[in-house]
């Protein structure tokens, strides 16, 4: 891990920014002492963040727990009038 201080980071901030691209994480330093870390956004924190945002926004619930075991053989609801799928339409022609 590269270590900086606050005024090298802000005099090279693009080399320091390039180098957490390629994955290295940078320990800044004020005064000799550690006070933040520098590093890469994972897929995964990245894909959390979204589902979080698009949540808080009312665009999805986020599901809680696990799915019972028998989940994927259970009998499919009927909808014969095709009305979810017309909701469905609806709320995409909105924007929403």
């Amino acid at each position: 891990m590269k270590t900086a201080a606050i005024s090298e980071l802000k005099a090279r901030l693009s080399e320091y920014v390039n180098r957490v691209r390629a994955g290295e994480e940078v320990l800044i330093t004020d005064r000799g002492k550690p006070i933040a870390r520098l590093a890469p956004i994972s897929r995964a924190t990245m894909v959390k963040a979204s589902l979080a945002r698009m949540e808080r926004q009312g665009l999805i619930k986020l599901g809680v727990g696990k799915l019972p075991k028998d989940f994927w053989k259970r009998p499919r609801p009927h909808d014969p009038k095709g009305l979810v799928l017309k909701t469905l339409l609806e709320e995409r022609e909105g924007g929403r």
